[in-house]
């Protein structure tokens, strides 16, 4: 049974992926800040989910994580993020212990559960790493989160080059109907979003699939899987 680790996942995308790896008889490690909906997750997905819940920005709480996979570990999937001040503050007056933390949780944290997952991790394993086109384009008042998702587009290509035996990708799922999106449009309708579920077959198709390493958008590798 293949082993995957999931943070954020007591909602949004990281749930979604979730039920969906579950299905295809997946053993997960589910990690979110919130245990109440975490255990709640993990008890829709029994006997296939293990609930840790912590901040993985915590030395401690990531080293249980990957202790909680065993031996070996054939993904792990860095979805777990923080969005910063909401409304968005422009980056003059973006507080700096504020992104600090944005980048610990979105930038560094996932790079040291890679580091803590790599001697682990099988050939041809992957790691998924979710990034946003905020990284790629200078939206105005994006400038905290957009650009610890372009440091963690970065490092994902980097452990891509010096690991060619293992799959790294960030994975870019698109505009989502979630809880952290409504938070970056405080008072805004985002009820034309589609839901995190429309995001996850382009997810499974890098995870189960012979994609080369390199930065997707989910949309667009489920349509090439489609074709």
């Amino acid at each position: 049974m293949p082993v995957a680790i999931i943070t954020g996942a007591s909602r949004g995308l990281g749930l979604a992926l979730a039920r969906a790896l579950a299905d295809d008889g997946w053993s997960l490690i589910l990690d979110a800040r919130h245990a109440g909906p975490l255990h709640a997750a993990a008890r829709q997905l029994a006997p296939a989910a293990v609930a840790i819940p912590g901040d993985v920005a915590d030395a401690t709480h990531r080293r249980a994580l990957v202790d909680a996979a065993g031996p070996r570990l054939d993904l792990l999937v860095n979805n777990a993020s923080m969005l910063g001040p909401s409304p968005q503050p422009e980056l003059g007056d973006y507080p700096l212990d504020a992104l600090e933390r944005v980048y610990a949780v979105n930038t560094l944290a996932p790079l040291a559960l890679a580091q803590l997952a790599l001697p682990r991790l099988a050939d041809g394993a992957a790691i998924l790493n979710i990034t946003s086109d905020a990284a790629v384009f200078p939206y105005e008042g994006w400038g905290g989160y957009g650009s610890s998702k372009a440091a963690l587009d970065q490092l994902s290509a980097v452990l891509a080059a010096e690991n060619p035996r293992l799959r790294v990708y960030a994975a870019d799922p698109g505009d989502m109907r979630t809880q952290m999106h409504q938070e970056a449009f405080p008072g805004e309708d985002i009820s034309d979003r589609p839901p995190p579920e429309d995001s996850v077959p382009g997810l499974l198709a890098l995870i189960g699939g012979d994609v080369p390493s390199g930065r997707y958008r989910a949309a667009d590798v489920a349509g090439e899987v489609a074709a």
